[in-house]
């Protein structure tokens, strides 16, 4: 998956909107105002950091090693992917689906409300 496809399918999930608060570097992906998605563009392999529960993140770091601990995140709950020829397409946006539910879930009931058929 490159990271068009990354941008590509993010935008697909509904209440989505992407931009850039650290600079062009850096594109966030937001549900009602709440980040499930970093899309690094400096590195020249490109990675996405996204969340995941605690005990799932450290056993996929154990066993990949294009999975860390994200750079700059909190490392308990954020992970960086490296996206391009290490995983399939399909597990990479089952991952990326995994991020956007666990914000969502996080989000008040009211909001929560808006997007229950996605959960």
């Amino acid at each position: 998956m490159d990271i068009e496809q990354v941008r590509d399918f993010c935008l697909t999930l509904p209440g989505v909107t992407e931009d850039s608060p650290y600079g062009p570097d850096m594109i966030v992906f937001r549900i009602e105002k709440k980040i499930f998605l970093h899309l690094s563009l400096e590195y020249a392999e490109p990675r996405i950091s996204i969340k995941m529960p605690p005990e799932k993140g450290f056993e996929l770091r154990d066993r990949y090693p294009a999975i860390r601990a994200a750079f700059h995140l909190n490392k308990t709950h954020w992970n960086e992917i490296l996206i391009e020829n290490t995983f399939p397409e399909e597990q990479i946006k089952n991952w990326i689906l995994e991020s956007y539910n666990i914000v969502l879930s996080n989000l008040p009931k009211k909001l929560r409300e808006k997007y229950k058929q996605i959960l």
